[in-house]
């Protein structure tokens, strides 16, 4: 099977796994940077270019790996690939809807998946009223589209929260307010869901100091069995976003899993370390059994 895989660089340890497993399983895979990529469109089947090469017939399957300051274009992307019937790992707009936090969160909610109390707004006169919305400090402040742990604040105190949030709203920047929940004591919960099933799972523990579990912040991570509830909720909310491959990351509250996030292109590098499950192979069998189903 010929295999596209979406990524700026292939120095990326992700993406380096993905690769390697791939020609392991005996496919041929290509990395694809999307932000070298064309589409033409008008008269005929619309054509993908990979700078003045034609890549449009070249792939069964595609595995996206969008980065954050390229979603839209990389998602245009990966939409030509799927309407000229290619097999995607994600589709082009679960990428979209799980890059922005208060879209996931909506469509969590109207699906009845637990998630923490959360306000949203652009209204810069009632900063303290919104704040008390979520029953005052401390509170959490996110950018919409943050990821690594980046963009997230946590404001103990409402003259701090106020002076964030205001700052941000003064900015014309996209942000989130969530209660915060003291009792998840500066863990999370990464699940990393494959097709129907979870592969892996990891409780990642903040640095000394620091609140944010992520390992890009220095958070430790260990290998965990999630609850049944806790891998419902992720099964359920990469199925809602319509993704085939998803990193889902919840907190437990003293009213249960609480889902905080879902990243369209996990990273593998720390997942793979604590649980020593060979994700990128996952991946790819994955893509064999729906890349080969599609071209039948």
């Amino acid at each position: 099977m010929n295999i596209g895989l979406l990524s700026v660089s292939m120095n990326v340890y992700s993406t380096k796994r993905i690769a390697v497993e791939a020609e392991k399983l005996g496919h041929h895979i290509e990395l694809i940077d999307h932000t070298k990529c064309s589409v033409k469109l008008g008269s005929g089947k619309p054509q993908i270019y990979l700078r003045d090469e034609n890549i449009t017939n070249d792939f069964h399957a595609i595995i996206p790996r969008i980065g954050a300051k390229v979603t839209k274009h990389g998602s245009a992307i990966v939409k030509q690939f799927e309407m000229n019937g290619v097999f995607s790992t994600a589709r082009s707009l679960g990428i979209t809807r799980a890059r922005n936090k208060v879209r996931t969160l909506q469509i969590m909610a109207r699906k009845g998946i637990p998630i923490p109390e959360t306000l949203f707004s652009i209204n810069p006169d009632n900063i303290e009223e919104q704040i008390k919305i979520l029953g005052g400090p401390p509170v959490i402040i996110k950018l919409q589209e943050g990821t690594q742990g980046l963009g997230v604040i946590l404001a103990e105190t409402k003259k701090s929260a106020k002076s964030i949030i205001d700052t941000f709203y003064k900015m014309d920047t996209s942000i989130l307010i969530q209660k915060y929940i003291e009792e998840s004591n500066g863990e999370d919960i990464r699940i990393f869901v494959v097709g129907n099933k979870v592969v892996a799972s990891m409780k990642r523990t903040s640095a000394v100091g620091e609140f944010r579990s992520n390992v890009h912040r220095g958070g430790k991570s260990v290998a965990i069995k999630p609850s049944n509830k806790e891998e419902y909720i992720a099964l359920n909310a990469t199925k809602y976003l319509g993704l085939g491959v998803a990193g889902v990351d919840l907190i437990r509250s003293k009213k249960g899993p609480l889902l905080i996030e879902v990243n369209a292109s996990p990273g593998l590098q720390g997942i793979e370390a604590a649980t020593g499950v060979n994700i990128a192979s996952e991946i790819i069998k994955y893509v064999e059994q729906n890349g080969r189903r599609r071209r039948r």
